[in-house]
């Protein structure tokens, strides 16, 4: 028997009801803040990945789907492609591409699967779902204020409230501007020299390589020498404390709670300023809900003429259903009635009556003129529905039929023109 692939599942109803309800109040959310939908291609340029996300990052070098894109011929070596591991490159891609600067300000969002080969844990897959809002343009356009951080971190707020998600813990931390963080490397690297040693094989990667992803390290042995190491804030210029914190000011005005962890980081190189997480308790060690943060030289760095400051986020959506789910209860989708054809030749009735009963947006199922009646009421039962519609050739012929209320039992007829109006009862 040929499974799905380790690392990728199916979503089964009634499953599929609870992510498109979450879905469903993405979309109401982010239109309330004035975002928009993008959608890029599923796979882009290896390049694409190794220039954004950074070649020394965990997904670069180790989780990323590339292959060559071989041409017919022997000696066309063609192009490496590689699956999106995540999609803020990708939008970014699409803004130079298609000179979104030109309308100044653009916030943009995306749903969709991304794909990396890591080990698979609890809520973690390798064909993964992410939603994701990036606000990005000129800086004329605002796109480097600090305003626009604290916006997008307010969305997320009522998001997480819209959804029901309680106790969510907002953590905040500037990694500051590009020259910062050389300084702040430099002295990372100094400090690591003596304890590199007795720390993880990809730390000790990494202390050489790219010291600031040292403390994205998740390795429990390693957090007490990480915790030793020097803090970012402390190395930050005046220009980049002040736009961290014109944030807090805002996020405090407004209401929304917050904590600052001086070790946050992310995972990814193109980071700048402010960076932060959305935690959940429900989610065991592994608890991030979503994060994001700043990138204001990611455009560039990806060839775009102009500076485009940017900042966005990306939220797991297999982490948040789970993170919803034992509070959602049943969203099953059930039918408003059930249509019991009885009798040779009732089939065609009964369709009849189902499409005028959907077009007036009532949920109908079908059952077929061979079952007995008994058979019929079990099935209503065992699907949900709230009534049973009995369809003979007696109801026909007098245009009037019985509906039965399945919870309470009680039964009446009804003529067929008042039969909607009576079930949206």
């Amino acid at each position: 028997m040929i499974k799905a692939v380790r690392g990728t599942r199916d979503l089964l109803p009634p499953e599929t009801a609870l992510w498109n309800h979450v879905e469903s109040v993405v979309r109401d959310v982010f239109r309330a803040y004035n975002f928009q939908e993008i959608r890029t291609p599923i796979f882009e340029e290896t390049q694409l990945f190794a220039r954004g996300v950074g070649e020394e990052t965990d997904i670069v070098a180790k989780e990323m789907y590339t292959w060559e894109d071989r041409g017919r011929a022997a000696s066309d070596h063609g192009q490496s492609l590689t699956l999106r591991p995540e999609n803020t490159a990708g939008v970014v891609r699409a803004y130079i591409e298609h000179k979104l600067g030109d309308r100044g300000l653009n916030k943009l969002y995306y749903i969709g699967p991304q794909f990396r080969r890591e080990r698979p844990q609890k809520g973690r897959y390798r064909q993964f779902y992410q939603i994701g809002a990036e606000v990005i343009g000129p800086a004329t356009s605002g796109s480097e204020s600090p305003a626009r951080d604290a916006e997008l971190l307010e969305m997320l707020a009522t998001l997480l409230d819209r959804l029901g998600i309680q106790n969510w813990n907002l953590q905040l931390n500037s990694v500051g501007s590009s020259s910062d963080r050389v300084r702040f490397n430099d002295a990372l690297r100094e400090a690591l020299e003596p304890v590199k040693d007795k720390m993880c094989g990809d730390c000790q990667r990494r202390a050489v390589t790219n010291p600031l992803r040292v403390l994205d390290c998740k390795v429990p042995e390693d957090q007490p020498t990480i915790e030793t190491l020097p803090r970012v804030y402390d190395y930050l210029d005046e220009a980049s404390k002040k736009h961290f914190e014109e944030v807090t000011t805002i996020l405090e005005s407004v209401g929304v709670p917050f904590e600052i962890n001086h070790r946050l980081v992310r995972g990814l190189d193109y980071y700048t300023r402010t960076a932060f997480e959305f935690t959940h308790g429900a989610l065991g060690a592994q608890n991030a809900i979503l994060g994001g943060g700043r990138y204001d030289g990611l455009a560039e760095l990806l060839g775009s003429p102009q500076p485009a400051p940017g900042i966005g986020f990306a939220i797991g959506e297999d982490r948040l259903v789970m993170a919803l789910q034992e509070a959602a209860g049943d969203l099953q989708l059930k039918p408003d009635v059930y249509i019991a054809p009885l009798g040779a030749g009732m089939n065609r009735e009964a369709a009849k009556l189902a499409r005028e009963l959907r077009r007036a947006n009532i949920v109908a199922e079908l059952g077929d003129e061979t079952f007995r009646l008994k058979k019929s009421f079990e099935t209503a039962d065992k699907i949900g529905a709230r009534f049973i519609l009995i369809v003979g050739e007696n109801e026909v012929k007098a245009d009037t039929f019985a509906l039965k209320n399945l919870k309470s039992g009680e039964q009446v007829s009804v003529p067929r023109a008042e039969l909607g109006q009576r079930i949206h009862l």
